[in-house]
């Protein structure tokens, strides 16, 4: 299909099969990240963890659609990331690597799962431990999730970028945290991961987004990341980057056998969404990406480091922009929270989480029937009051 008929027959939330598919991916995401979370104990293997996520989402959208003439592509995508202390994100090692969990530890898990190109990505963080976090850890989590709450309340149609941007780094502000620079929240479409609508998580001169106006029918990647440091995360080791995404748009004549082997095996089994080179034939794919990437075949995921003994938090979700309010489809409950800082002397973010996430209609019907096909019970709880920790 070209890039002008998609564009000519694009679906959007005004088809119910296309909220269908979106709320049944998300059904599927929250459940692994329920399972990836269950196993974040000491000594568990990174890479295992990772695995296991991928293998989740791939095992439940391949029992769907079976029996359809049309073949609905399904599967993972965003592979399982976990990501820990000052890792700020993209860690899915290889099955080599030994690196495993710690008693402490501040798991940041990513991931993300699509139905027929409708995707649904979340991340969560979770400490290794038992009973409440308390101390900078809380406050860089409770940061991460105050700021997602307030963005949901400010992801609605006829709010600029401009407004979120403003108000997550003055939530991150009251915690004493700072928001990570270069983290973009993308509006999502069909078989797009990274649409050209963005947020940025902090405005600077180097960083430059055009204005935008969201809109009814969107669909939203909100991506929030905190840090007890500088939020300036670095690029240590480019040998730890192991998920990429075809860039559609580019071309070129690779020169070395190995990446036309690989390059092959790309354009074949991940033409669209990201993948991590696990899921390639190994030895062959350290030496052929490489060239891919320098010649732009390739966009990679680095992993990005803050300072050693910063915390960071994650929190992401996937919002559809409905006409009755926002429905946020993706997310995990949070471990109990004791932050040292607190937003009781901050009437503005007060006032940002009181407004509504759904829009009250007239005659005070059900807003959602129960038990429908597809739909995450996970969704739930975010459609009343904030659940914002507040010590």
């Amino acid at each position: 299909m070209s890039d002008d008929e998609r564009e000519e027959k694009e679906l959007d939330l005004t088809s119910p099969e296309v909220v269908t598919k979106y709320k049944g991916a998300a059904e599927i995401v929250n459940k692994a990240l329920q399972l990836v979370v269950s196993e974040c104990k000491p000594k568990a293997k990174i890479v295992d963890l990772c695995e296991k996520g991928d293998a989740f989402i791939k095992e439940q959208t391949g029992n769907m659609y079976k029996n359809v003439k049309k073949k609905i592509e399904r599967g993972v995508a965003f592979p399982t990331c976990i990501s820990v202390n000052n890792i700020v994100c993209h860690f899915s090692p290889l099955s080599s690597d030994e690196t495993i969990l710690e008693e402490g530890d501040m798991v940041k898990i990513d991931m993300g799962c699509h139905i027929d190109g409708f995707i649904a990505v979340v991340a969560h963080t979770h400490v290794v431990q038992g009973g409440p976090v308390t101390g900078r850890a809380a406050d860089v989590l409770a940061a991460a999730n105050t700021a997602a709450e307030v963005a949901l309340r400010l992801v609605r149609p006829g709010r600029k970028n401009s407004d979120v941007t403003e108000a997550i780094q003055k939530v991150a502000a009251a915690y004493d945290c700072k928001i990570v620079e270069g983290v973009l929240s993308h509006q999502m479409k069909q078989f797009v991961i990274d649409g050209n609508k963005v947020v940025l998580s902090v405005s600077n001169p180097d960083t430059r987004v055009d204005d935008a106006e969201f809109e009814e029918n969107e669909v939203y990647s909100v991506d929030i990341v905190t840090s007890t440091g500088e939020g300036k995360p670095k690029l240590l080791d480019e040998k730890q980057t192991t998920i990429y995404k075809r860039a559609v748009d580019k071309s070129y004549n690779l020169k070395m056998k190995a990446s036309r082997f690989i390059f092959s095996e790309i354009s074949q089994k991940f033409p669209i969404m990201p993948f991590t080179a696990r899921d390639l034939e190994e030895k062959r794919a350290r030496l052929g990406l490489v060239e891919c990437v320098n010649h732009d075949l390739l966009q990679p995921y680095p992993v990005l480091h803050e300072k050693p003994g910063d915390l960071v938090a994650h929190i992401k979700f996937t919002v559809l922009l409905m006409p009755n309010g926002s429905d946020r489809i993706t997310s995990h409950a949070l471990q109990e929270l004791s932050p040292a800082k607190t937003i009781d002397d901050e009437p503005e973010i007060k006032t940002w989480l009181a407004l509504p996430v759904k829009t009250k209609k007239k005659g005070g019907g059900k807003k959602k029937k129960a038990g429908k096909k597809g739909e995450s019970s996970q969704a739930d709880p975010m459609e009343g009051e904030p659940n914002v920790a507040e010590s």
